[in-house]
């Protein structure tokens, strides 16, 4: 697949989103399917919340068009090919976005939706790619996991996709760092030759760029866990479809660096109310999007240092892929003295206001 092949596939996931969006707007507004201000959330009226829609409508289209091209106008075999992994990827996908619309439907309580995401994981576990060896950093081979691929690779994918969600406390923030981490999936998929896994990741760049018309700031609709729960499975499933088949590339270290502000975020929350001796499923506003907006940062710029931040950890993930071991260890070294000057800077293990009607 060309480069303008996959350039397609993210400019039509692109349009389709931008067209359907509206729409789901309107479904929402109509319906009363709006999120409401208050507690720690940053807006100050009431905001469709199922633009989760709207994004896998751009990205499913994107994959029908793919496959109906490759069964009927000579589109080489990507999709088609990619055989019980794909199809367990996609009924996973399509399990969580159900989960997450429930949820923005009719409010799940937390033990439903992990429920939920167990089951959506299950699926890619029993039958679709699973985390079966990483690379040896010493001597330079592989360490075969065995039985432990099944515990590990559910952390993965659940880490991932809460991950996202806990991220999606700001406009644009979620949407914008899945795209930045998808973008940085295609190019290292496309060049380990994992196809199914570059098409997927052009679907969701291009869903999450035509969503992110409405969402940054001052957003017009928000993703909700429909879109949240996705777009977190989505990453963790092409990681396992693209980057982590590539021996080359086999390291734990490729993805989670990708999306390390997210992770950092939600690391940082749980050592903060340890520390100051608060429950660590309780909400605060010590995230780092509040401690920007603290700041005197308005939304845009809080979004656009966050984009920033991301993007150079991308570009880090992706000189992982590439460069000698002592170049590793240098951009590595690199980037965690620049998180280590953020967390101090922005004091983010500092206590944090709490407010009980904020959500976990």
């Amino acid at each position: 697949m060309s480069p303008r092949h996959y350039a397609f596939l993210l400019v039509l996931a692109l349009i389709v989103t931008a067209v359907v969006t509206p729409l789901v707007r309107r479904l929402a507004l109509r319906y009363g399917l709006v999120d409401e201000p208050g507690g720690r959330k940053v807006h100050s009226e009431a905001i469709p919340r199922i633009g989760g829609v709207a994004i896998v409508s751009g990205f499913a289209a994107a994959l029908v068009v793919q496959s109906f091209g490759e069964t009927w106008w000579g589109w080489g075999g990507e999709l088609t090919e990619g055989g019980q992994e794909f199809a367990a990827v996609l009924a996973g996908l399509a399990v969580i976005f159900v989960v997450g619309l429930l949820d923005d439907l009719v409010t799940l309580s937390p033990g439903q939706k992990f429920v939920g995401q167990l089951a959506a994981a299950g699926i890619v576990i029993a039958w679709g790619p699973r985390v079966e060896f990483i690379a040896d950093p010493f001597s330079g081979g592989l360490i075969y996991l065995g039985l432990m691929s099944i515990p590990i690779t559910l952390v993965w994918i659940l880490g991932f996709t809460n991950i996202i969600n806990l991220i999606d406390g700001i406009d644009g923030l979620a949407a914008g760092i899945t795209a930045i981490a998808a973008a940085t999936f295609l190019l290292l998929a496309a060049q380990s030759n994992q196809l199914v896994a570059a098409a997927c990741a052009a679907a969701l760049v291009g869903a999450c760029l035509g969503f992110l018309r409405y969402n940054f700031p001052p957003a017009s609709i928000f993703m909700g866990d429909s879109g949240a729960l996705f777009l977190g499975f989505a990453l963790a499933t092409i990681s396992l479809l693209g980057v982590m088949k590539s021996v080359a590339a086999i390291t734990l270290v490729v993805p989670l660096l990708v999306i390390w502000v997210p992770i950092f975020d939600t690391g940082s929350a749980i050592i903060r109310r340890w520390r100051h001796g608060r429950p660590i499923q309780e909400a605060d506003r010590g995230h780092i999007h509040h401690r920007l907006l603290g700041r005197g940062f308005d939304q845009r710029q809080t979004v656009l240092i966050i984009y920033a931040w991301s993007i150079l950890l991308a570009f880090g993930g992706y000189a992982m892929r590439w460069v000698p071991t002592v170049v590793k260890l240098g951009v590595f070294v690199v980037l965690a003295i620049l998180t280590a000057f953020m967390a101090y800077w922005l004091g983010i293990f500092e206590a944090a206001h709490h407010h009980p009607e904020d959500e976990g």
